[in-house]
């Protein structure tokens, strides 16, 4: 059994580079093996500041990766515009980069004791389409050098109860990166989109609205009015609790279950579009989800979280039955707590 995993694994390494050793060369994106040789950032690396031309941002609802912070940036080639539309991802210029960062602070009640950058990924849309580069910064925090095979590295961290969290974060491979980054097989971004952009920024200038900023930088052109907006998660005062599961859904699970989708044969949908009910879960019996589904019959059942299958797989580490199946490997307690109400309220 060993030596069938030693040749899978080699196998899979043999792919990985070759893969890359074909989209090294474009026009539109010119690959660095360290990340400092992009220059996407100010003085000393590890401070994040933008350098001219690279703008950040975040969305209202984000993905969650084992508690870790976000720091996110975007970088237009010069002289090129975004195209908005309501409903989907945004259509952005070939030579665009997005750049996500991952970090954890010392302590989370304490910002100003620092904190561990461990990743950035960059999403770069290439003449072939969207292609991507994870790169994993040192222990000095002053480079961070390509590895597309990934790694798993210890954390630790205090949180903001004051207790030490130790966890093994994992940085994915390649492979891994285009399985949820997946839309009719073909790589896209998941964030920037309308619905996950439109809400306020802290720039250097002040608190502005992302959307408006970036028409301001003459980045994108906005319609005048009807921009949606999803709720955001954690902020009572955003929208109910039905609006604000139905956004960590969106963009916690939505980019691999909806229909054009890797999820798409569970026939569980979860984009913030999706209106039918039984498709959404609502007593929905598992198409293949196996020992997965807990011994429990439907992905939802109204009044009861303890017997839906969705939360029963939110709230569980088991590789084999943990929903996301990559990008976490923490239970995110919070994120399990907002779906449950929303299933206990529904009537």
């Amino acid at each position: 059994m060993k030596k069938y995993v030693v040749i899978s694994s080699v196998l899979l390494l043999m792919l990985i580079a070759f893969s890359f050793s074909e989209k090294k060369a474009d026009p539109y994106f010119q690959f660095h093996e360290n990340l400092s040789e992009y220059h996407f950032f100010a003085g000393n690396m590890a401070d994040l500041q933008p350098a001219d031309g690279i703008v950040p941002y975040d969305l209202n609802t984000p993905l969650f990766t084992d508690y870790a912070g976000k720091a996110r940036f975007i970088k237009l080639p010069a002289g090129k515009k975004i195209t908005y539309n309501d409903s989907a991802v945004f259509d952005m210029p070939l030579g665009t980069v997005l750049i996500k960062n991952f970090y954890y602070f010392h302590d989370v009640r304490k910002p100003e004791l620092g904190r561990r950058i461990i990743e950035t990924r960059l999403l770069a849309n290439m003449q072939d389409g969207w292609h991507t580069y994870q790169y994993i910064w040192n222990k000095e925090q002053t480079e961070a050098v390509f590895e597309p095979i990934g790694d798993v590295t210890a954390v630790e961290y205090i949180d903001a109860n004051g207790k030490t969290i130790k966890i093994n974060y994992v940085v994915p491979n390649q492979p891994q990166c285009k399985g949820c980054h997946n839309r009719n097989d073909t790589i896209v971004p998941i964030g920037p989109a309308a619905r996950h952009l439109n809400g306020d920024y802290m720039y250097a200038v002040g608190k502005q609205n992302q959307l408006q900023y970036w028409q301001q930088q003459n980045m994108i052109d906005l319609p005048s009015t009807n921009i949606p907006v999803n709720a955001i998660w954690n902020n009572e005062q955003s929208g109910t609790t039905e609006q604000r599961a139905r956004a960590y859904l969106d963009i916690n699970c939505g980019h691999c279950h909806n229909k054009a989708g890797p999820g798409n044969t569970s026939g569980l949908f979860l984009d913030i579009h999706e209106t039918n009910k039984a498709v959404l879960g609502i007593f929905k019996t598992p198409v293949a989800a196996g020992r997965g589904a807990g011994n429990l019959t439907y992905d939802i059942v109204p009044g009861s979280p303890n017997k839906s299958i969705l939360v029963y797989r939110m709230n569980t580490t088991d590789p084999g039955f943990a929903m996301p199946e990559v990008g976490r490997g923490t239970i995110h307690k919070e994120g399990v707590a907002l779906i449950a109400k929303w299933i206990k309220e529904m009537k």
